[in-house]
């Protein structure tokens, strides 16, 4: 079950949210300041942060910042009656994920939050053992780092993306490369092979598969 937390101190807003959270099936706690807001993150690791700008103790700004000092990847979303490019950006900057204003939606709020749970899932993408981080662009294979070129990644990344599909050379040199698929596919055969190498994936039985004549495919 996924954990929201939300930091506000309007008992009829936080309530309102409460309910429809739980409903959706979310686990909800409350900080009805920004102290406790910042010691109940500390202590519970949610999974998003519903946090008000304005908020006794500590205000949302501060909230933030300390949060990030810790956390780089948690979805925070403020939740505010300020809506001016200066504020905006203000609790961008401090690492804010998303912005909506007050009053506003359940639903737009509700979609919103579905977003951001979709982007953190994405971020990381598995193949096997291997696991791909599209935000740091770490490789890891089991517990080893295992140290790609950029384009090397992408690559990977592409196949593994599509898993279980015949990835076409052509297509492979069009989405990677960036360039008309008139151009010598060949190329891929030399990246394939360093990620293999790196990899230490067998040619044949590993999880990057030579369709002959066609192109390659990433499965288990």
């Amino acid at each position: 079950m996924r954990h929201i937390l939300i930091i506000e101190d309007e008992p009829g807003i936080y309530n309102f949210l409460k309910q429809g959270l739980e409903e959706e099936g979310y686990k909800i706690s409350i900080a009805p300041d920004g102290k406790q807001g910042v010691a109940l993150f500390q202590s519970e690791t949610p999974n998003l942060v519903l946090l008000d700008w304005m908020l006794p103790k500590m205000t949302g700004l501060e909230v933030c910042r300390v949060i990030r000092e810790k956390d780089k990847e948690t979805p925070i979303l403020f939740l505010t009656a300020k809506d001016t490019v200066q504020e905006t950006i203000e609790g961008l900057q401090a690492g804010a994920n998303d912005y909506i204003k007050k009053p506003f939606s359940f639903d737009e709020l509700l979609e919103r939050i579905k977003i951001h749970f979709r982007n953190k899932e994405q971020s990381i993408l598995t193949l096997g053992n291997i696991m791909l981080n599209l935000k740091t662009y770490e490789v890891k294979m089991d517990s080893s780092d295992i140290p790609l070129t950029q384009r090397e990644f992408e690559l990977l990344e592409f196949l593994v993306r599509n898993k279980g599909c015949v990835c076409k050379r052509e297509e492979i040199i069009e989405k990677v490369w960036g360039i008309n698929f008139e151009y010598d596919t060949g190329v891929i055969d030399v990246f394939i092979n360093a990620i293999r190498k790196k990899l230490n994936l067998d040619k044949d039985n590993g999880y990057i598969k030579t369709v002959r004549g066609v192109g390659y495919i990433a499965n288990i």
